[in-house]
């Protein structure tokens, strides 16, 4: 009887990667840990930033890649279209279960952690310049959908959706 070689590798690409999956498990303070964790979303900052229950910690999270017109910076009037943006946050995230996935650089300036969101598997940062509620930005080293966000702010421009079309 012979045997099928193509199965065996196939059984262990599967095994591979059942041992190896990088996106499971929780980060926690302080742990350079895996690079997704699952999040519930406590509270909602503004446009591009939330507080989320990650395991037993409450964390800063900023939103990687985006910039949302600003409404709750100190010193500083709210921006154009600034409300618009932050109450979809607050109508899409707050008090939902996420998942986030962290940049390569894991917190900013100010300690929040960096991370794309997902949510019902939508890509939530990519859905906010999508709609016209937020402008990219690219900090190196977490440019990893910089081409992506730049495609999806050109054609929300060239169509006038939200900022684009008021500010």
């Amino acid at each position: 009887m012979r045997r099928n070689p193509l199965g065996s590798v196939l059984l262990l690409v599967v095994v591979a990667l059942l041992i190896l999956r990088p996106w499971d498990g929780e980060l926690s303070a302080g742990d350079s840990g895996p690079p997704a964790a699952d999040a519930y979303v406590t509270r909602v900052v503004d446009g591009d930033t939330v507080e989320a229950q990650i395991g037993d910690e409450v964390e800063d999270v900023r939103l990687i890649g985006i910039d949302t017109p600003e409404t709750v910076k100190p010193e500083a009037p709210v921006e154009c279209f600034g409300p618009q943006a932050s109450s979809f946050t607050h109508r899409v995230l707050e008090e939902q279960s996420v998942r986030l996935v962290f940049g390569a650089e894991r917190r900013d300036v100010y300690g929040r952690l960096l991370a794309y969101a997902y949510i019902d598997h939508r890509f939530f940062n990519a859905e906010l310049v999508r709609r016209g509620l937020a402008r990219t930005l690219s900090i190196p080293p977490n440019t990893r959908y910089s081409s992506l966000f730049e495609r999806l702010e050109q054609s929300a421009a060239r169509r006038g959706r939200g900022l684009w079309g008021a500010c």
